[in-house]
Parts: structure tokens; C-alpha cells; sequence
């Protein structure tokens, strides 16, 4: 059975309190991810002072509305102790810490820290010194392609692959929060793995877990989402997140698919078996039959009778003699 690597995307979910990052670990645990991600930026690395918030930003923003987007991002990053506060919290929950890395510094402290899965974000895939930094040392990579063209895609796959033979999993990705159901463009996914020849997966930031229960059924080998403890809270990504309880139903509704995908071999299950005698058809009589007699359509009928000779040998059996008498509904032998 394939196992999708699904992600619980904290991301900034915390505003800034290590305690509520701790709670979002603790709800990651309980619902069964494989991965807890958060993020990891220096702000001043990241942002200039003039950049401006995404509209959603604005909308769900957390301190003053009037605050630059710099400002807003100072309250949310992790200090390095932080990072080494809730590797050792994951640890002890027994769930794998992860962070998207947004400047060459973070990368460099991810690395620090141990990591060698790396996390690209839709941001940075026309960031060249970036893409080319974290082909040098990331052991697997995971390339999410919010506003991206194809184009785009293959040009940051060909950097990336140029460096070196990492494993590399695009992610399909709209970075509108929520993303409206008619601009998932799901579908795009399968398209991604085909023109690019790279196993893909699916970022969510539509509301609910319909899309990604999809996009596994579409074959995402990777499923992130991003969640919350409670989505009236303050902050630019809360909104758009699941609470505790809907990821735990995201988790188990992928794993039933996961098991549902089975194989393309087509064979009765083991399950079903046994129905096979109930359901199936089998020539009987249709009314009494004489030893000798010539069977006929006009003394044998089909029926459910358990198992017996298939009516897809009728032919077979029409013309041939009787080898005993057979009473009305009794299955027919030769």
C-alpha cells in the first residue's frame, strides 16, 4: 500500500508563543501526521521595509492594520533557540520536526539543525542563489509551485537537478488564502509529473479537506495543509487553516484511501468471495426433465442457485442429452 507523507503546516500559526507552537505540536501528534512544519526566517532577510501584505494579510492580521508587512513578520519568526526548543518538543511527541527555510541564513540554520529534508517555498522558485544553496545541501527537497508556470517549474527542476541527484517532489500549490475551489486547477498535478518526470504532491489552502482527499485519490505522494488551534485567532494564516479536529478527519480520510487505491490488478477481493455463490447465476431447470431428454431453451432457465454450470456456457449445454431427470430449479450437470 502507498503511504502519502502527509504535513501539518504550523507555519507562523503560533504568533510568535512557543507555548501555542508546543499546542500545535500537540495536535499535529494526536491527529497523525508524519511532519509538524513550521517556518523559518529572518524577517530582515526576507522582507524589505517598503513590502507591502497580501490582501489576505491584511484581512487577518495580527498587531496594528496599518503595520508593514516587515513588521508583522518580526512578531512571527523563531529564534534559534526556539528551533532547538521544538525539535526536542517533537521528540518527545514522537513527531518529526520540519521548517520551510525563506533566506540563505535559515538554510544554513536548518542545515545546523540537523536537517535533510528541505522544503521549498512558492516564493522562492525564481530565486536562483537560493534554489542553487539548497541543491548543495538538501538530501531530499520538496518544491511547491504557487503562481508558477511550467515554464518556471522545469527551469527551477533543471538548477536543482544540475547540482545535484537529490529527490525531488513537486508540489502542486495556489497560494491564495483560502484558495477559491475553482482555481485548485487539480488536475495540473498529474500534468506537473508528466511533463517534468518528478513524483508530486499537493500544498492546500483551500477550506476544508475535500481537495486534498483528492489529490491523493490523483496519486499526490505528498499531502501538506495548513492548521490551526482555533481559526479566529489573530494572524495572517489562521483563517484558511483546519482545527485540531478537521485534520485528525483529513488524516484518517487518506489513510481509507490510501487502502480504498489498492492495486491495478483487477480480482474478486477477499471480502467478496464469498458472494460469489449468492449472486452468481447458474443454469437450472426450468421445468421437469426426462433422462435422455435434449436440453433446450425451452426446459432451462438461468437463476441464482449456488454454484452450478455458468450461463456463459449456455451454448455448450444447449442440444446436449440429460444425464439423469432433474426436477423444476435443480441445477443443471453434464
Amino acid at each position: 500500500m502507498r503511504k502519502t507523507l502527509i504535513i501539518a503546516e504550523a507555519g507562523v500559526n503560533h504568533n510568535g508563543d512557543i507555548e501555542i507552537a508546543k499546542k500545535l505540536i500537540d495536535a499535529a501528534a494526536e491527529a497523525g501526521v508524519d511532519y509538524v512544519k513550521f517556518q523559518t526566517f529572518k524577517a530582515t532577510n526576507l522582507v524589505s521595509k517598503v513590502a507591502r501584505k497580501a490582501e489576505y494579510q491584511i484581512q487577518n492580521h495580527i498587531g496594528k492594520a496599518e503595520e508593514s508587512q516587515l513588521e508583522m513578520l518580526q512578531k512571527l519568526q523563531l529564534s534559534e533557540a526556539d528551533h532547538y526548543t521544538l525539535i526536542s518538543y517533537c521528540q518527545e511527541k514522537n513527531i518529526r520536526f520540519f521548517s520551510t527555510a525563506f533566506d540563505l541564513d535559515s538554510l544554513d540554520l536548518l542545515k545546523k539543525l540537523g536537517l535533510t529534508l528541505f522544503k521549498i517555498p512558492s516564493g522562492e522558485i525564481t530565486n536562483l542563489p537560493y534554489l542553487r544553496k539548497i541543491s548543495q545541501i538538501a538530501d531530499e527537497i520538496i518544491l511547491s509551485t504557487g503562481m508558477s508556470t511550467i515554464d518556471e517549474i522545469e527551469q527551477a527542476v533543471a538548477v536543482l537537478r544540475k547540482n545535484s541527484d537529490t529527490k525531488i517532489t513537486v508540489l502542486h500549490c495556489n497560494t491564495e488564502y483560502p484558495t477559491p475551489f475553482g482555481d485548485v486547477n487539480l488536475l495540473a498535478m498529474n500534468a506537473i509529473k508528466d511533463s517534468i518526470g518528478v513524483e508530486v504532491g499537493y500544498s492546500d489552502h483551500t477550506l476544508g479537506i475535500e481537495v486534498p482527499i483528492a489529490a491523493v485519490a490523483l496519486g499526490a505522494t505528498v499531502i501538506e495543509k495548513h492548521f490551526t488551534l482555533d481559526r479566529t485567532m489573530p494572524g495572517p494564516d489562521h483563517a484558511a487553516s483546519l482545527e485540531p479536529k478537521e485534520l485528525t478527519a483529513m488524516v484518517k480520510a487518506i489513510r481509507n484511501i490510501e487502502k480504498a487505491l489498492g492495486t491495478s490488478i483487477k480480482v474478486p477481493s477477499e471480502s467478496e468471495s464469498k458472494n460469489i455463490s449468492i449472486v452468481r447465476k447458474c443454469i437450472v431447470a426450468l421445468k421437469p426433465i426426462a433422462k435422455d431428454e435434449i436440453f433446450s431453451e425451452d426446459n432451462l432457465t438461468v437463476k441464482r442457485a449456488g454454484i452450478g454450470i455458468s450461463p456463459m456456457k449456455w451454448d455448450e449445454i444447449i442440444g446436449r442429452k440429460a444425464v439423469k431427470d432433474f426436477l423444476p430449479d435443480e441445477v443443471i450437470f453434464i
